[in-house]
């Protein structure tokens, strides 16, 4: 599976499991809301600075949200 398509299910997972909505989320993050949409539609390529926002923001380790699922 494509590095970019796991880790948009791995946020939107987490998300959801948080209870947030995008807007909720992007918010926690510092980011806009269509910049989660654009990752959770696996149309963004991040920068490694926003992955660690993402994962603070998600209370996992950077890796976990690279991971794919099993």
């Amino acid at each position: 599976m494509d590095i970019i398509e796991v880790f948009g299910k791995n946020v939107r997972k987490l998300r959801n499991k948080k209870g947030l909505s995008q807007e909720q989320f992007a918010e926690i993050c510092g980011l806009h809301r269509t910049y989660i949409s654009d990752i959770e539609c696996f149309t963004r390529n991040i920068s490694l600075a926003n992955v660690q926002r993402i994962a603070s923001a998600l209370d996992v380790e950077p890796y976990v949200l690279l991971k794919e699922s099993e």
